[in-house]
């Protein structure tokens, strides 16, 4: 429990990396400690006992250097996805944002967990955890040898698109309002890597695919379907996110959703704005557990990765968050689930050695080699 005797958070997805990436990698790694502008660092995480959670490597497109928070403040909007990027471009900066991690572990400032016994652990001592996952899977080669080196770095989370298409499999644009329903799904090579991630004890998220996407995975993959950063479309008609036949096919998995806080997918005009009530968010997350059930939702921020309601503001506001979802009616039970007790549930289902069996125990530190520093790209 934190000081004020809320259950610890654990969350579904940061852009904490992409952000400290911009900033200079590795030597910038001390600010997360010292704090910065960030939503994310370790004295917020304290603060708002955020107590660990997926640290996305993402890699922007270098041909799109536009800021489209004004453009998603409009009425109607549909932005044009970058082009699918080239793996020699996404491989090198994918490198240096695990490099920033290890160098944030070097630092005590979390510790990279591969087990679920390693999580919980942290959980029992404060120390933040961190879960290392792929949002897009751009640096990753058609014959998979890249994912073997990732998954022995510590890669224990997947999805095989950010919106833009990749060798894998085709997303969603950023378009409001509209289903996801906006053309193909996985290739033949993304339906290999569902397998091999189900093989390796990988969770595959379903954050950013389309329809057809999360459909293929649905029929391809053996282990219960999860979107790590996703929000009901039923009160938000934004591609991005998942309409109730989609929830329920979820469900039937007992898969669960993480409750994504940008407010472009959590108001109903769709638009990317900080004046945002929590209330709305509220409401999506009493949507989501009609649905899925009170095992099957938890969070999802993309702190460092949105605009989040400005009650909220960054990590440090998770405290407000917990204390409206208690006035709001959830007790003790529902709120440890919610927080962090799905999350558990799930990986616990998910995670396990290469070869099947028991869950990983031990972090493994072989596998690619990371550059010390990379320019830093432009926003996507």
């Amino acid at each position: 429990m934190t000081d004020d005797g809320a259950p610890p958070v654990l969350d579904g997805h940061n852009d904490a990396l992409t952000r400290l990436l911009r900033a200079g990698g590795v030597s910038a790694a001390e600010s997360f400690v010292d704090g910065d502008e960030g939503h994310l660092d370790l004295g917020k995480a304290r603060r708002g006992g955020f107590a660990g959670g997926f640290f996305a490597l993402w890699v922007a497109s270098p041909d799109d250097e536009t800021d489209h928070r004004d453009e998603m403040c409009a009425p109607a909007y549909d932005l044009p996805l970058p082009a699918m990027l080239p793996r020699e471009e996404a491989l090198p900066i994918v490198a240096a944002q695990i490099a920033t991690l290890r160098r944030l572990e070097s630092l005590d400032a979390l510790k990279v967990c591969t087990s679920v016994e390693e999580v919980r652990g942290c959980l029992a001592t404060g120390t933040l955890a961190a879960i290392l996952h792929l949002e897009g899977a751009e640096a990753i080669d058609p014959e998979l040898h890249t994912l073997e080196a990732l998954h022995a770095e510590g890669l224990r989370s997947l999805g095989p698109v950010w919106s833009r298409p990749t060798l894998f499999g085709h997303g969603v644009p950023f378009r409001y309002p509209s289903g996801p329903d906006t053309g193909e799904g996985l290739t033949a090579h993304g339906v290999r890597l569902v397998k091999r991630c189900n093989e390796l004890g990988i969770m595959l998220d379903l954050s950013h695919l389309n329809a057809a996407g999360l459909e293929d995975v649905a029929t391809h993959s053996a282990h219960p379907l999860v979107a790590t950063h996703s929000n009901a479309h039923a009160l938000c008609p934004h591609a991005r996110n998942l309409t109730d036949e989609q929830l329920r096919t979820i469900a039937a998995t007992d898969g669960m959703v993480g409750l994504n806080f940008a407010t472009a997918f959590l108001r109903e005009d769709g638009q990317m704005r900080p004046d945002t009530s929590l209330d709305t968010l509220l409401r999506h997350l009493d949507h989501l557990i009609g649905i899925l059930g009170e095992e099957g939702v938890g969070f999802g921020s993309d702190f460092d990765g949105a605009t989040v309601p400005e009650r909220i503001g960054d990590a440090g506001g998770l405290t407000t968050l917990r204390r409206s979802m208690r006035d709001h009616g959830y007790d003790d039970e529902l709120m440890t689930r919610l927080c962090h007790g799905n999350w558990l549930r799930v990986l616990e289902r998910t995670w396990h050695a290469p070869s099947g069996g028991e869950p990983i125990g031990v972090s493994e530190r072989d596998g690619i080699a990371a550059p010390g520093s990379v320019e830093p790209a432009p926003d996507a």
